[in-house]
């Protein structure tokens, strides 16, 4: 399963480790990740792919920080 814009992945490493995230870009070996929350879509957070672990899932749409809370909210299951 690759990392590829729209995944559902989960950090594996560093101070945002086993938190979920979308994959807003994708930039050789690193992914440009947001949760909606306190990583916003404006400013989303570099992260080396390595340090990733994508789901099954994908997200439709991901163009406001509303709509990608509400993914990872369901995708929880909260």
């Amino acid at each position: 399963m690759d990392i590829v814009k729209g995944r559902i992945v989960k950090a594996k490493a560093g101070r945002d480790k086993d938190k979920f995230f979308v994959v807003v870009d994708i930039y050789k070996n690193t992914a440009y990740i947001c949760d909606g929350k306190t990583r916003r879509i404006e400013k989303p957070k570099r992260k080396n792919v390595l340090h990733l672990a994508p789901t099954a899932e994908m997200a439709d749409e991901f163009n406001s920080n509303r709509k990608i809370r509400e993914i990872l909210k369901n995708y929880r299951g909260d």
